[in-house]
């Protein structure tokens, strides 16, 4: 239809163009016929002047003998022949070239008439065949289109899996598959501690090391990813085995979509030899069945995989509770309370920033040195001068 629309406006455009020629043509004929009945007139009044002025008569003849009248009667000669050329010019105009114009302007304009007879003759030949196009093909414009669309839809589907691999994968491997522990109940202790004995020091010390409740002892090697996730807890391996079913079973669905439209495809040319070759869509009816098959197996191998989820959660559960339950032992408690006298910017290594007025926890009290552990309300610990806060009874 787009193709259509646009041969009849090109059609538009020529009958436009050709019109604006005519009209031009025939302007100038017009400009040629009034030039020449100026021209015409003009030689007329140039010898009613001539005529005027001549002189007759026996004493006019004798006037004329001297030289003055002699000249003038030149000039009026020179006019007269002046306005007989003017009277040739009119005449070559007039038969030169509006005549030649009006009949070249005449043979133009049939000739037009013909070729846009033939143009529409064509034209409604060419919508004839559109709209049998359109009958006879039906099929093959939905099967066009559902194709066009699955593409688009597999496009979108795979950026938007590739920028979240990465993130998944992170999570996948850090989640233990259990649920949240509870709070930890948080104690206060309002006995005082020994005040700092000597002034801030303009270098930190030594950064301790940090305990944090769950944090590991050792760094823990991740093990490479199996293709049948034996790698993660049995929770997660569950969800995953779940969803790799679903993601295939998905994907099975869809290749099989695109065989019925394949199958369709081929009646379509089988039944209208001029609309393609049946025999081009063989490689990729051939392509879409082994995808089929190969799915199929993948389906039934994660289908089938054993795994012993209860069995292995209460195990796995054990084991995670006792490292916890020896990780426990070495989570601190505050020793005190401060508040924050001025505002101090944490850049170096081990420091943190805090703003005048805060409260804090003490972790570790001054060793002298000038510098004590605090931990923020957000849970951000680290050191801070101890001259730059005041220790709350």
């Amino acid at each position: 239809v787009k193709w259509g629309s646009t041969t009849s406006e090109q059609c538009k455009m020529c009958i436009c163009h050709t019109q604006s020629g005519l009209d031009l043509v025939d302007r100038y004929i017009k400009f040629v016929k009034e030039r020449t009945e100026i021209e015409q007139n003009y030689a007329k009044q140039l010898r009613s002047l001539s005529k005027k002025y001549a002189k007759r008569g026996s004493k006019d003849e004798q006037d004329c003998k001297f030289s003055n009248h002699a000249s003038f009667q030149e000039i009026l000669n020179e006019l007269n022949d002046y306005a007989g050329q003017r009277e040739l010019i009119a005449e070559n105009m007039m038969t030169a070239i509006c005549v030649e114009l009006t009949k070249y302007l005449q043979d133009i304009k049939q000739e037009r008439k013909t070729h846009l007879s033939d143009a529409k003759k064509a034209q409604q030949t060419l919508e004839s065949s559109f709209k049998q196009l359109e009958s006879v093909s039906p099929t093959l414009l939905f099967v066009q289109h559902l194709v066009k669309s699955d593409r688009v839809c597999f496009d979108v589907n795979e950026s938007v899996r590739v920028s979240l691999q990465d993130s998944i994968l992170f999570i996948e491997q850090h989640k233990s598959g259990f649920e949240r522990p509870g709070d930890v109940e948080f104690e206060d202790y309002t006995q005082g501690i020994k005040p700092a004995t000597s002034e801030s020091s303009l270098h930190p010390p030594k950064v301790r090391a940090k305990l944090w409740p769950f944090s590991k002892k050792h760094k823990v090697n991740v093990p490479p990813a199996a293709e049948d996730f034996s790698h993660l807890p049995p929770e997660q391996r569950k969800k995953r085995l779940q969803a790799k079913i679903d993601d295939i079973t998905k994907e099975l669905q869809k290749t099989q979509d695109q065989s019925d439209a394949l199958e369709k495809m081929k009646g379509v040319y089988e039944q209208n030899p001029q609309m393609g070759d049946p025999s081009s869509l063989e490689p990729q009816i051939t392509e879409t069945a082994q995808t089929i098959g190969r799915l199929k197996g993948e389906l039934a191998k994660y289908e089938v995989i054993p795994c012993s989820y209860t069995s292995v959660l209460i195990l796995y559960s054990v084991n995670i509770y006792t490292e916890f339950d020896y990780e426990f032992d070495d989570v601190e408690s505050p020793i005190g309370q401060c508040t924050a006298l001025y505002t101090f910017e944490g850049n170096s290594e081990g420091t943190i920033s805090i703003t005048e007025g805060e409260l804090l926890s003490v972790m570790e009290e001054d060793k002298g040195d000038g510098w004590m552990r605090v931990l923020r309300g957000n849970g951000e610990e680290g050191y801070i001068p101890s001259s730059y806060v005041k220790l709350t009874p």
